[in-house]
């Protein structure tokens, strides 16, 4: 696998889909992620979101799939209960590439997305039960700030 300076950080298109969701059915098979993984929920919820921001995919020298992480912009009525016009982020990486800095750097692309963007924070909705998800957050500056039942919300802001 390789390192962090062998990664490469860029926006996904509609080409990485299926490589993206072949990452997530790796979560899935893994027990880290109980949401759809097909490419068809990959390409509206992340790739082609209509409230997206940013979709960056993370991939190695060969072009495998590291990891993605997307972000949209918070509507009213989300499902989050995210604040309207916040930004709402999703972060994915794969069992074979965790621990190996793709991580931060989704995240450094997608700060500076948001902040292209005018967002005044970020909010990561995170199950309890994910102590690794809780833990990745943190260590980007995400502070819990509230806890719906079971959830752990952290936010970014990016107005310091």
């Amino acid at each position: 696998m390789a390192d962090a300076a062998q990664v490469t950080i860029r926006r996904a298109t509609p080409a990485d889909v299926p490589g993206l969701s072949a990452m997530l059915k790796a979560l899935v098979a893994a027990g880290k992620r109980s949401r759809p993984a097909d490419e068809a929920f990959v390409m509206a919820s992340y790739v082609a979101n209509p409230d997206g921001i940013s979709c960056f995919v993370a991939l190695s020298e060969d072009g495998e799939v590291l990891g993605l992480q997307a972000l949209s912009r918070a509507t009213a009525g989300n499902p989050y209960g995210t604040p309207e016009g916040w930004g709402i982020i999703g972060t994915h990486v794969s069992p074979a590439a965790a621990r190996r800095g793709v991580g931060l750097g989704l995240f450094r692309a997608t700060r500076e997305a948001a902040q292209a963007a005018g967002l005044p924070a970020i909010e990561a909705y995170i199950q309890t039960a994910n102590a690794e998800g809780r833990g990745y957050y943190a260590a980007m500056g995400f502070c819990s700030w509230r806890s719906p039942v079971g959830v752990d919300c952290k936010r970014f802001d990016l107005s310091t």
